[in-house]
């Protein structure tokens, strides 16, 4: 790809896991600047707006909700999407930094491809020209411009439904989704399908991806769905 896919403003103090977050997103090609101090970040954003910010609830000093808070109130950054990174996994948290302005949540502890992968998803939703059309989840590449699967870098042959299947999953990683949910991103709103043409199609979808023996990552939820989990079968 040329060019970065983007600027990322990445605001956490654990030293370990900065450097581990900047490594990741710096090979997925993204212009990765990162602080520990909420003040900092606030200056480093308004002196030049990131694409995606990553913040940290738990920082030093001032905390990542006010950090959040504080960028939604500067012209500069009020539509930045903002993803809370949190060990805080109670819903009412939750609810607390959305309702302050962040985008999306992931609870920690979290896998950093998990992560790319959801901040390609936010991107692709909100600035679809920065985020490309690369997904990438485990050892699973999408090329959505060219209609491509790879998996382990041998090539994945797709149907058209199985492929706008994956590409869902791949854009929101680990999530489960109901049958119903499927049928209605995947397949439309107006769609007269029954609901076992979702497990019909589930099923092509792993015969083809878990070919030659490679692990099924796509797990099934017992009376609640499908969702696309590595869950360190790699």
């Amino acid at each position: 790809m040329s060019g970065p896919r983007g600027k990322l403003l990445l605001v956490e103090d654990d030293a370990a896991l900065a450097e581990l977050l900047v490594w990741h997103f710096s090979r997925e090609n993204f212009d990765v600047w990162q602080t520990g101090d909420g003040e900092e970040a606030l200056l480093l954003a308004q002196e030049s707006p990131p694409d995606i910010v990553l913040l940290d609830w738990m920082i030093e000093g001032l905390s990542g909700l006010e950090v959040c808070r504080r960028l939604r109130r500067m012209p500069a950054t009020q539509n930045v999407p903002i993803i809370m990174l949190t060990a805080r996994g109670e819903e009412e948290d939750r609810v607390r930094g959305l309702e302050t302005g962040a985008d999306d949540y992931v609870t920690k502890p979290f896998s950093p491809r998990e992560l790319v992968a959801r901040v390609g998803a936010v991107l692709r939703r909100v600035r679809p020209a920065l985020a490309g059309q690369q997904l990438t989840y485990a050892d699973l590449e999408l090329d959505a411009v060219a209609h491509k699967v790879r998996r382990a870098g041998t090539p994945i042959p797709l149907g058209p439904t199985e492929f706008r299947l994956l590409r869902h999953f791949m854009e929101h990683p680990g999530r489960v989704f109901s049958r119903e949910r499927l049928l209605d991103s995947v397949w439309g709103h107006d769609a007269d399908i029954e609901l076992r043409t979702v497990d019909v199609h589930i099923r092509r979808l792993r015969q083809a991806i878990n070919a030659e023996g490679r692990p099924d990552i796509i797990r099934t939820v017992r009376s609640a769905g499908y969702a696309l989990d590595a869950g360190g079968k790699l």
